[in-house]
């Protein structure tokens, strides 16, 4: 229940209310299921407030102190709450359709299955938000901060993302219809189960985009297109028949990216970008899964070539051998960092490089030796073994 005094002290005014608070900075007021709609609170310090189901419709929240407000089933609709504190907010279920956000601070916030359609969260930041099975229908959220953000089964059915930051965001089960990223920024986000159709993506950056499920090991690819092709093709053996009638630029990259090794792999997939290649990255982190074998064999299979990292021997072996004899004309370029402890690649590898599509070993020191020799030592003669083995009719 609303505790009455505080009501009373809001209607006095804004200013008289900020007073009041400033004197007692303990409590934390209860404004609860009160009907406060179309009310100038502009300013107001509402920080910590228990405003659980109250009715703020058509309100002046501008630049008003949200932080830690309890708001959970608040109705908001319409209001204005630009430039608003919204920090670590619990706005759950909310029904905040056609507000005004611009420019708000939604960061760390509570957003669960919160109606925010045609919202206008410009330049809002809701880095950390959480934003699980929101509606964004037709909500605009242009150069909005949407780092790490958990987007997840929110609807985002033309929505505008121009120029938004979604770097690290879930989107796990997402509703993209007619939306719109141009410019954004899309790096590293998980978009398992994705639903996009007639999606905008002009300019927009998607590197690294996560396609498997969070227990899985991690696939990643560089375009959302491709990101849902794979997928298809990785869960359908129908579709895996066709593999060998579509033109690819995928190459797939195997090895075991440990820290120490993270400059290695950043520095392929980029030379790999930079040439117009579509790099699809296989991290051996967990090779017990008892799938691994058959879900490399079938990347290895979309493939123009595989440029398999041999210098940790326990990483790819069995992997390699199982699709290495198998599909004779996916060329294989390996490299080989010899140390100290690893002088050479493993022994198995000899038996594999009597095949004509194994390319021999190219030998480096260094990252930056790698990639000053990748394209005429690695990449050249792989697309040379590719016109060999698959000459154009």
């Amino acid at each position: 229940m609303p505790n009455v005094k505080h009501i009373d002290i809001l209607l006095r005014g804004v200013a008289h209310w900020n007073q009041w608070r400033i004197e007692n900075p303990s409590i934390k007021p209860n404004l609860s299921g009160e009907n406060l709609a179309n009310l100038d609170l502009s300013e107001a310090n509402l920080s910590e407030s228990e405003l659980y189901g109250v009715a703020l419709f058509r309100s002046n929240l501008h630049k008003a102190n949200l932080h830690k407000a309890n708001l959970n089933e608040s109705i908001l609709y319409e209001a204005d709450l630009r430039n608003a504190d919204l920090h670590e907010a619990d706005l759950s279920r909310s029904d905040l359709t056609d507000s005004d956000l611009r420019g708000a601070n939604l960061k760390d916030a509570e957003l669960y299955i919160a109606d925010l359609s045609g919202a206008n969260l410009s330049d809002s930041n809701l880095n950390n938000a959480n934003l699980y099975g929101a509606r964004l229908i037709g909500s605009k959220l242009i150069r909005a901060i949407l780092n790490n953000a958990n987007l997840s089964r929110a609807n985002l059915t033309e929505a505008n993302l121009n120029h938004a930051n979604l770097d690290g965001a879930g989107l796990i089960e997402a509703v993209l219809v007619d939306t719109d990223l141009s410019g954004a920024n899309l790096s590293n986000c998980r978009i398992y189960g994705i639903s996009a159709w007639n999606v905008t993506f002009n300019e927009t950056i998607q590197t690294d985009l996560i396609i498997t499920k969070v227990d899985q090991p991690i696939v990643t690819v560089d375009e959302m297109e491709v990101a849902q092709f794979v997928y298809l093709v990785l869960n359908n053996s129908k579709l895996r028949k066709v593999i060998d009638t579509v033109t690819t630029k995928s190459v797939l990259i195997l090895g075991r990216f440990t820290i120490e090794r993270k400059v290695v792999l950043d520095a392929i997939r980029e030379k790999l970008r930079q040439l117009g290649y579509v790099p699809i990255l296989f991290d051996f982190e967990k090779p017990d899964n008892r799938d691994l074998t058959e879900t490399v064999g079938t990347l290895a299979s979309l493939s123009r070539f595989v440029i398999a990292d041999l210098s940790d021997p326990s990483s790819i072996g069995h992997e390699l051998m199982s699709f290495a004899t198998a599909l004779l004309s996916v060329p294989i370029s390996p490299i080989f960092s010899p140390k100290d402890q690893v002088k050479k690649p493993y022994a198995m590898f000899e038996h594999l490089s009597r095949y004509p599509h194994v390319l021999p070993i190219h030998r480096y020191d260094t990252a930056d030796d790698l990639i000053a020799d990748l394209l005429t030592q690695v990449i050249e003669p792989a697309e040379s073994r590719v016109i060999k083995m698959r000459p154009s009719k």
